[in-house]
């Protein structure tokens, strides 16, 4: 097992187009997989953009759209992250898809927890994230999702050392211009459970009036933050991350004490892992 990896996060200024976020995509994972990336982390619906009507969105565009994505996953030879709409049967949901160095994909999170814009349009997930890269155990939550601490909290019980975290924030602009240095994400997930915590946001006009702040950060299991984008440009960041420093300590702390609520926490952990399946 890979006792470190290179991650990278990418803050997307999003385009109109599916077409043209995908070339953004496909072309930045070119980019940071020849820098020596082993993980690339996009926003929350970085392949159609957030602010916009999803239904009006064909399937067939999105399968097209992650196809390209899973090929250059594998030409690159780098694991991809990448948020998007997608479909079961006539339902939409608000999707992470994982896609590892073969370009296959390993994983699909899909957003439990959405907000009154998503519920226009999606329905919502019903498993939390719990994936491997380079047999390193993951998990997720998508953009709102930073509200509600049991969805990272049960994933890295079940073992999960990195905590990766799309987000598509659309704000006032008064409200985006004070997100910045650390006040937008959730730097505490990565405090409170000893893991590493990745956060890719877009940033930029978001149209109607909304902005999203940028500041995409990669943050240590002591709270340090590693690397930091501004509210203002896109950007690509990276760091070197030790797993050997995310030992998930008060997690499995809680695991122990208090013992009342042992048999509890190994119910709702069984729980998990059957909806895993």
């Amino acid at each position: 097992m890979k006792r470190s990896l290179t991650i990278a996060a990418v803050q997307m200024v999003f385009r109109p187009q599916v077409d043209q976020n995908v070339a953004l995509i496909t072309d930045t994972i070119q980019r940071s997989a020849e820098g020596g990336a082993d993980v690339i982390l996009f926003p929350e619906c970085a392949v159609t953009g957030y602010n916009r009507d999803f239904t009006r969105i064909r399937r067939g565009d999105i399968e097209r759209a992650l196809a390209r994505i899973a090929q250059t996953a594998r030409r690159s030879r780098c694991n991809v992250l990448v948020g998007s709409p997608t479909f079961a049967g006539r339902k939409r949901l608000n999707s992470l898809l994982v896609f590892d160095r073969r370009g296959r994909e390993i994983f699909r999170y899909s957003k439990v927890h959405l907000t009154r814009r998503d519920r226009q349009t999606f329905v919502p997930g019903n498993k939390l994230a719990l994936f491997h890269l380079d047999q390193i155990p993951c998990t997720a939550m998508i953009c709102h999702e930073r509200r509600f601490p049991e969805l990272v909290r049960l994933p890295v019980m079940l073992g999960a050392q990195v905590l990766f975290h799309p987000n598509a924030g659309l704000d006032a602009l008064e409200v985006s211009k004070t997100k910045h240095r650390g006040r937008d994400g959730m730097i505490v997930r990565a405090f409170e459970n000893q893991v590493y915590y990745v956060f890719a946001n877009s940033v930029g006009p978001q149209g109607d009036g909304l902005w999203s702040a940028g500041d995409s950060k990669i943050v240590a299991p002591d709270g340090r933050t590693l690397a930091l984008a501004d509210n203002r440009r896109k950007a690509v960041i990276h760091a070197r991350v030790d797993l050997s420093r995310a030992g998930r300590e008060y997690a499995i702390e809680a695991l122990r004490q208090p013992a009342f609520l042992r048999p509890y926490w190994k119910s709702m952990l069984a729980a998990c892992k059957r909806q895993l399946k």
